[in-house]
């Protein structure tokens, strides 16, 4: 995959669970690593780049980075449609990035080349008496793009003419029958957080995805739910997750266990979904609300992270306070933030040999197998039983 990493390196991370052990340091450390992962993982793949509500508000047109792509989306009526950020003239950027406009037009400011929200080429200045040239020969290099409960996204490394990237239903696979009970993309958003660890985005999720830590690290979070509790998912999809059980009298993650806002019909009311789909989205289904955390690497050990948090709304429709799960939550993020930014240094150290699982860290197990399978350029989404290597 990089001069960093090789087959051999990762060859102790692919055994069997029981005795497969850790991505080496330099899978967390490297710029060299994380400067690949950008353009393979994060560009290469499913992103999840937000809620499209939030990035459609009042606009016609954003700009973002997608990995280290960057990507300009477009709403033309109902339709999202996402390109390249590239005037096909000269290459100039079309928006900053994060930058929106409210046009029917996307004008480049270098040269005035002017595409219609569907990225076809409308207006290329002085180049009307140029022989052979057509505007439909230089229309925008459009990419993939999906709407899933609420979220958007971008498979920003290929372009959608070129073909070969997985099909969006596959990538999600069994996943999205377990969060279509809660509907998600209906519930309303109630507070947001974001943050900035001194970990790399790894950490935060194999630290996301076992309970092993909790004891020590979370005695609220104990207090509501035991951490040996629910059991973890082996089904297709390039995601790993898990359920855990209240405990009896809990109606949700609260510091009282109690719940302030409507139960959201039809899912379990005595448990709560943990499931990760790769590479940046955490959604935590709660019986009454939806957490979800979205991560974007900034270094090799610093993430921002982006915790929303999703409630459906009162019967006289008003909107729920969100203060029982958003304080709970808060301290809860911050005692894993605490614990990431430790193994974050520990991973610094010349004397850090990965280490093996312990029986409750499957989830974990799944996860860093993916990555090295990822590394290797193998397919994500493909069902992989924890007993073959």
């Amino acid at each position: 995959m990089t001069d960093v990493l090789s087959e051999l390196d990762l060859a102790p991370v692919l055994q069997p669970f029981g005795r497969s052990r850790m991505l080496p340091a330099a899978a967390y450390t490297s710029p060299q690593v994380l400067e690949w992962e950008q353009r393979h993982l994060f560009a290469g793949t499913w992103l999840c780049v937000g809620r499209e509500d939030d990035l459609r508000t009042g606009v016609t047109q954003r700009s973002l980075v997608v990995g280290d792509v960057p990507v300009l989306l477009t709403w033309p009526g109902d339709q999202v449609r996402a390109f390249a950020n590239t005037c096909r003239h000269r290459a100039h950027e079309l928006l900053g990035n994060g930058e929106t406009a409210a046009k029917q037009s996307v004008v480049c400011p270098y040269h005035a080349w002017t595409y219609d929200l569907a990225g076809a080429l409308r207006t290329a200045p002085g180049y009307r008496e140029v022989p052979g040239f057509d505007e439909r020969d230089h229309s925008l290099v459009e990419l993939p793009v999906e709407r899933w409960q609420g979220w958007l996204f971008v498979h920003a490394a290929t372009s959608l003419e070129s073909g070969g990237v997985v099909d969006f239903m596959s990538y999600l696979g069994e996943l999205d029958r377990l969060v279509a009970p809660y509907s998600p993309g209906s519930l309303v958003l109630g507070d947001r957080h974001s943050y900035e660890v001194a970990a790399n985005w790894k950490v935060i999720s194999e630290n996301y995805h076992e309970c092993y830590h909790c004891p020590l690290i979370h005695p609220e979070l104990c207090q509501v739910t035991p951490p040996s509790s629910g059991d973890n998912y082996v089904m297709p999809g390039a995601w790993v997750g898990g359920s855990m059980v209240l405990r009896d009298g809990m109606q949700t993650m609260s510091f009282t266990g109690e719940s302030r806002g409507v139960p959201i019909g039809g899912v379990d009311p005595t448990a709560v979904e943990y499931l990760g789909l790769f590479p940046n989205l955490l959604i935590s289904a709660h019986p009454d609300y939806v957490m979800a955390h979205r991560m974007v690497p900034l270094a090799p050990d610093r993430t921002w992270v982006e915790c929303s948090w999703y409630f459906p709304a009162l019967a006289d429709g008003a909107a729920v306070d969100p203060s029982y799960a958003v304080d709970f939550w808060d301290l809860t993020n911050r005692q894993d933030w605490k614990a990431c930014e430790s193994v974050q240094r520990g991973l610094s150290s010349p004397h850090v040999k990965p280490g093996v699982f312990s029986p409750s860290e499957d989830a974990v197990h799944q996860f860093v197998t993916m990555v090295a399978r990822a590394y290797l350029r193998r397919p994500l989404h493909d069902l992989v039983p924890l007993d073959v290597p």
